[in-house]
């Protein structure tokens, strides 16, 4: 019997590309406008590229993209990149439909938790921005257990913590390698969230126990 609810955050409960995407944007129009002499959507791509390999929450991005481009800093146009930046993430951080009433149905049958590999503050900064940290029982970060959720640990401790049994809990991602092949390895029963995922595969190859297209088909998961 199903006792629990673990949720990815990033591209489960928000579309978490699609405001990146838009922040990034908002910020290269800042630079440019503000005297940055280089094509929108070639900057863009290296600056995504960029994100790839330092990783998609780097904090100096905008100071290695113009290194990169330019072979020096310039933070006035850092500085223009971060302020546009900061403001559209703060419009496009919002649930994906359907989520916040989801999340109030299922808080009245079950405990309810986040298991991310997003930073712990970036984490409660998203769930507080998006008014649904009173959701959660309890949230699970890399750092929380020093490990990412390629490993068992981080849904280890969100089960301790809870005191559930491996079957007693439904884990919801996006991700096969993070969310539901080592959840599923443990014994947790998964929901593979496919209106999140960046990758496409068919339907049913997912290894999960459930697929969903929309967040709300939750409620009615057995």
């Amino acid at each position: 019997m199903i006792k629990a609810v673990f949720f990815d955050l990033d591209n489960t409960l928000i579309d978490f590309m699609a405001m990146k995407h838009r922040s990034c944007e908002a910020a290269i129009d800042a630079m440019r406008k503000a005297g940055l002499k280089f094509e929108k959507k070639k900057a863009l791509k290296i600056l995504f590229e960029l994100y790839d390999k330092y990783g998609i929450e780097h904090k100096e991005i905008f100071q290695k993209f113009l290194k990169k481009i330019k072979g020096k800093i310039d933070y006035r146009l850092v500085a223009h990149g971060i302020v546009a930046y900061r403001k559209a993430k703060e419009r496009c951080l919002v649930p994906y439909p359907h989520a916040t009433p989801t999340l109030t149905k299922l808080k009245k049958k079950y405990k309810l938790a986040i298991i991310s590999d997003a930073p712990r503050l970036g984490a409660w900064l998203r769930l507080a921005a998006m008014n649904i940290d009173s959701f959660f029982d309890i949230i699970i970060t890399a750092a929380d257990v020093r490990k990412k959720k390629t490993s068992m640990a981080p849904f280890r401790a969100a089960l301790k913590a809870l005191k559930l049994k491996p079957e007693e809990a439904l884990m919801v991602g996006d991700r096969i390698e993070r969310d539901i092949r080592p959840a599923k390895a443990l014994g947790i029963k998964t929901c593979y969230a496919r209106y999140g995922a960046t990758k496409s595969i068919p339907k049913g190859k997912s290894g999960a126990d459930f697929e969903i297209e929309d967040i709300s088909e939750l409620v009615g998961l057995r």
